[in-house]
């Protein structure tokens, strides 16, 4: 029962994180504000997916690639990866798991508030990188 709850909430936000991310033009990944840069900021979000699939999920991470993930495509990928990676870690989930409380380096939480957390976290990525786009310098041609 958990799953069918969750699951559609899960798609909707990653539905239009993804639409953003696919929409933004390749010269933007780079722009930045202090230390985070929009390029950084997405392959940042997919990388908390695979370790929150692992740690709440007990769905280890796939095979590290020392891949840089430079343009837009690479990340487009990249984040559907970890998306897929995660919603399977859902779907394996027994029922009775998902309000039992799991220890991780970030505290405990049950998968059910694991999941809240990052869409929280999306959230909180898509409004950077908005507000990144917006109040950046841009670098001029010349």
């Amino acid at each position: 029962m958990t799953i069918t709850s969750v699951l559609p909430i899960w798609q909707a936000v990653q539905e239009r994180f993804h639409k953003m991310v696919k929409a933004l033009p390749e010269e933007d990944l780079n722009l930045k504000l202090g230390n985070s840069s929009i390029g950084g900021l997405i392959s940042h979000n997919a990388e908390v997916e695979f370790m929150f699939a692992e740690w709440f999920f007990g769905r280890p991470k796939p095979q590290a690639d020392d891949a840089a993930y430079t343009t837009l495509s690479e990340l487009v990928d990249l984040l559907t990866a970890s998306n897929e990676n995660l919603i399977a870690a859902m779907r394996e989930l027994p029922e009775d798991a998902w309000h039992v409380s799991v220890e991780s380096s970030f505290g405990t939480s049950t998968p059910l508030e694991a999941v809240g957390r990052l869409m929280y976290h999306t959230g909180i990525h898509a409004g950077q990188i908005s507000l990144i786009q917006k109040n950046a310098v841009r670098s001029e041609a010349l």
